[in-house]
């Protein structure tokens, strides 16, 4: 905490909980700034620069830093605004991100000893809190055993990596592990850890200060509809903030978007959340923070704002902030928070003007938008990304229509009308085919007989931060299934079902309302507390359910309440991938089917043979409201994370590794010591240029980091597969990508790794397949980029728009770099994974407007020089690419150096954030 106060700023505020200092915002009006105008981002924003201001490194922040964010103005670009030093309060990491972030650290306190200096220099120096939530899969469904049984799995597969965890809870100050079977991360930030106003010890003073944060996943950003600012960053960047590095953040732009009028009955927070996320994906908003705005928010309940917060990534945004307000401490006190707290909340963000009124003026924003909440129909998205929202009661129309190149019976009639889904122009719709009849296959399931044909519904599951959190579409969600049971309609026998909450808070309150036997008599177990379906976690499907799909080539679809449906994320088998609301989701496992108008079309029939439709069992916004009065209090929240470090018996009775060094284990196929910070001098290198590289991936557009770098499971036959498989483990306990994180021969065999990869240069080949140049063999990409690297040629990645959209995976660009890459060249890239390709000293490079790789002439089988990098490199410099074709021509165009800033040069030039770190904490 910064003990200098150049504006004189600070200031004494009388709350519950005692006397508390605070840097007033005010003082800066002095400086001619009129406070009320600013975004609240900024407004938190230049509280955190002026309490760090003339600090222990006055360097960091100065005055005129402060001046400077304090002078913002809308309309400028954030190069014209400037540069700010971010020091958020926190730092918030799940498993499948946090592992490979304490191996990290485990190394680097390995690394400094060889450097000379003292190993426990490496210590987080802001709080952390790391949340198992993604180890858990849906192996076990559709019974009372589920649960149990598929958390004694997670045990049995993840014991190495729970053994780093709880030594890293014991050898690191300011580190604490939330153990398996509590929630998702955010959930639990969202109820539990978020603070809104925290406060900090400084000397005699106790300095109170909004709660900022950064994460490690994405969606860190569900927070923000709490107000608190947080936002997701590589773990990379992640460690670095852990170890004292301020987060440099280009000064905002903010995106102002206005809300009136107030949804219509039917319509759920899910849907209002996937028309936010097609409208500003459309807007174009990648970089940007979004802030919300306009009497309509008055309308929204606090797990509303939440959801739609979660769905930042999926828009593109950086963060999007809801203000806190009256509706802001309804939920601190539903939530059990303590009285002082929320009083602190109230009379700090009133004295500090962050607090907002329906009275509250707009603040002034770069750009604004505006919905009228009336205008919101029931909606669903997919079927290959979140933003590509359709109707529901244009579902039928937009599946067919998506996959009329591969159904020819989808290639006419109905399915060849005009797209319902607005936000995917180039799903393609081909012309009219022979009309056939969609292929079936009979399929045996627990002694009954049934067909599955194109667009069946193999996974339905209630999952994910995104929807979890909300009570009013779990209840919605149950008691859909209880008007559904009482009709006797059933889920159909082949569609997998589960229920992953994001906290047992969920199934408190689910069990009070009665609802719980009716989720279940639909198949809707108990499955784990974790993101599970939604992270890819969804298990195997049933033997016979797989082998129909594999006879019939059949494009069968999952619904999930979830916030990602991109190619081969939830399930390699299942291409068309649904994001619904939680009743949706039931609805659609009734159904069993998305080739389905659900607005007009029957959902079954009852043992009568009547007719049921959603609208006869869908439940009325009341009678959620009342039940959601009745059944979620205080108490529950309170009862709930009274132990929430604590952990059941089998997390206390795990062993604990000690020291302050790690022992690494050379025989662990999950947890090896990675190769980042081996041989590593004391001083950087200079820049070089980048000679007569090759082509590793040619790719179009959207290509995600879980195309990258996935997460889920993986078979025999993969380079990964292969390399456990000659380490001596068995197919079956293979785990996932993700929970192997901690294991770099693993993730680096695993890069590009995706069974629904897209690579121009492999023939069209599906999935992780490439072509080694120049003797043009077709072979895996990992195999490629060691014969690379054995030849000394180094590579680069060639991409369309929206490069690195999606998780914010630091294996990503950790990979991308074990693999050989010293550059990746797309027409635009995703805030995160950009950080990141910057962050492990991998370099960015952006075509220029109006040029594609296709616009160029590139096919990839060039090869190419970069040069520029070595000399006079500065901020988004122009850096020359030639491309020497076999027949002695060339195309020579200049790239934009993603380097915004000049601390991602230094970053650069350091080989990546990490090495920057460790060189100044070995130094002293």
């Amino acid at each position: 905490m910064a003990t200098q106060d150049p504006f004189g700023a600070r200031k004494t505020l009388e709350t519950a909980r005692g006397q508390v200092t605070y840097y007033d915002l005010a003082v800066l009006e002095g400086e001619g700034v009129q406070m009320g105008r600013l975004p609240v981002t900024v407004r938190i924003l230049l509280e955190n620069i002026l309490r760090h201001a003339g600090g222990a490194d006055p360097q960091i922040v100065t005055a005129e830093d402060v001046r400077a964010l304090a002078r913002w103005q809308p309309g400028t670009s954030s190069a014209q605004k400037g540069e700010i030093a971010f020091m958020p309060a926190r730092v918030l990491l799940q498993d499948f991100t946090g592992v490979p972030c304490v191996v990290d650290l485990a190394a680097m306190r390995d690394a400094v000893g060889a450097m000379g200096g003292d190993p426990k220099r490496i210590n987080p120096l802001v709080p952390a809190h790391l949340v198992i939530d993604h180890s858990v899969q849906v192996d076990l469904f559709g019974s009372a055993n589920s649960f149990a049984g598929n958390v004694e799995l997670e045990y049995e597969r993840n014991g190495e990596r729970y053994a780093l965890l709880r030594w890293a809870q014991q050898a690191f100050d300011n580190f604490n592990v939330v153990p398996p079977g509590t929630g998702i991360c955010h959930q639990v930030n969202l109820e539990y850890l978020g603070q809104v106003v925290m406060t900090e010890p400084d000397g005699a003073a106790t300095v109170a200060f909004p709660d900022t944060l950064v994460g490690t996943d994405s969606h860190t950003t569900m927070i923000n509809g709490l107000g608190v600012l947080g936002w997701g960053v590589g773990g990379i960047e992640a460690e670095a903030v852990l170890l004292g590095q301020p987060l440099y953040q280009l000064t905002p732009i903010v995106v102002g978007m206005r809300l009136t009028g107030k949804m219509q009955e039917g319509v759920t927070a899910t849907d209002l959340v996937l028309t936010v996320t097609q409208m500003l994906r459309k807007h174009g908003v990648v970089g940007k923070f979004v802030e919300f705005a306009g009497p309509g928010l008055s309308s929204l309940s606090l797990p509303d704002r939440a959801t739609i917060s979660n769905m930042s990534p999926e828009f593109g945004a950086t963060a999007t902030l809801f203000p806190v307000d009256a509706e802001t401490l309804a939920y601190m006190r539903l939530t059990g928070r303590p009285a002082e707290q929320i009083d602190l909340v109230e009379k700090y963000s009133q004295a500090q003007g962050l607090f907002r009124t329906d009275a509250t003026p707009d603040p002034e924003f770069d750009e604004k938008l505006e919905l009228d909440l009336a205008t919101v129909e029931p909606s669903l998205a997919g079927p290959r990304r979140p933003q590509d929202r359709v109707a529901l009661k244009g579902l039928k129309q937009g599946f067919r229509a998506a996959y009329a190149d591969r159904i020819p019976s989808f290639s006419n009639g109905d399915g060849a009308a005009a797209m319902a889904n607005e936000g995917d122009p180039s799903t393609p719709v081909v012309a009219p085919a022979t009309p056939t009849a969609p292929h079936t296959v009979t399929v045996a399931l627990d002694g009954e007989t049934t067909t599955l044909t194109h667009g069946a519904v193999t996974i339905a599951a209630i999952t994910s931060c995104t929807n979890t959190s909300n009570p009013s579409v779990m209840i919605g969600a149950g008691l859909l299934a209880k008007k559904a049971t009482e009709r006797g309609l059933h889920v159909k026998p082949y569609v997998k079902t589960s229920l992953a909450p994001g906290s047992r808070v969920v199934t408190d309150y689910l069990d009070a309302a009665g609802l719980t036997p009716f989720l279940e008599a639909q198949g809707f177990h108990l499955t784990g507390y974790g993101c599970q379906t939604c992270i890819g976690n969804s298990g195997p499907l049933p033997e016979s359910v797989s082998e129909a799909i594999t006879e019939g080539d059949l494009v069968v679809s999952a619904v999930l309440s979830g916030n990602r449906n991109f190619e081969g994320r939830v399930h390699g088998e299942v291409r068309a991938n649904y994001l619904a609301s939680p009743p949706l989701v039931v609805a659609f496992a009734l159904a069993g089917t998305v080739d389905i108008n659900l607005t007009t079309d029957p959902l079954g029939h009852d043992p009568n043979g009547a007719a049921v439709y959603l609208r006869d069992i869908w439940p009325s916004q009341d009678e959620i409201v009342q039940t959601m009065r009745a059944v979620v209090s205080p108490e529950q929240f309170q009862h709930e994370y009274a132990q929430v470090f604590t952990g059941d018996a089998r997390w206390q009775t795990l062993p604990v590794p000690a020291g302050d060094r790690f022992a690494w284990d050379a025989e662990s196929t999950y947890v090896r010591k990675p190769p980042f910070f081996e041989g590593l001098a004391t001083e950087p290198g200079a820049l070089s240029d980048i000679p007569d590289a090759r082509v590793l991936v040619l790719a179009g557009d959207s290509i995600t980091t879980d195309h990258i770098s996935p997460a889920g499971n993986f078979k025999a036959d993969s380079p990964a597969g292969k390399y456990l498989t000659a380490k001596g483990v068995a197919a079956r306990d293979f785990n996932s990508y993700g929970a192997r994180r901690g294991n770099h021969e693993v993730m680096m065999r695993g890069t590009f790794g995706n069974t629904r990869l897209h690579n121009l240069l492999a023939e069209g080949k599906e999935g992780y397949w490439t072509r080694h140049l120049p003797d043009g063999e077709i072979m895996p990409i990992y195999d490629a980029a060691m014969r690379y690297e054995a030849e000394g040629t180094p590579l680069i990645i060639i991409a369309g728009k929206d490069y690195g959209m999606g998780s914010s995976r630091d294996w990503a660009a950790k990979g991308t770099l074990l693999l050989g890459a010293r550059a990746v060249i797309a027409e635009s890239f995703e805030r995160i994974h950009r950080s990141n390709l910057v962050g492990m000293g991998v370099l960015p490079l952006q075509f220029q407007p109006g040029q594609t790789p296709a616009s160029l002439g590139l096919d990839g089988h060039e090869q190419y020089t970069i040069t520029g990098v070595a000399a006079d490199l500065s901020p988004r410099k122009l850096i020359h690419v030639h491309a020497a074709r076999a027949d002695d021509t060339a195309i020579d165009f200049d790239a934009i150096a993603r380097l915004d800033s000049l601390i991602d040069i230094e970053y650069y030039r350091h080989g990546g954030i990490l090495p920057f770190v460790l060189r100044r904490l070995a130094r002293g």
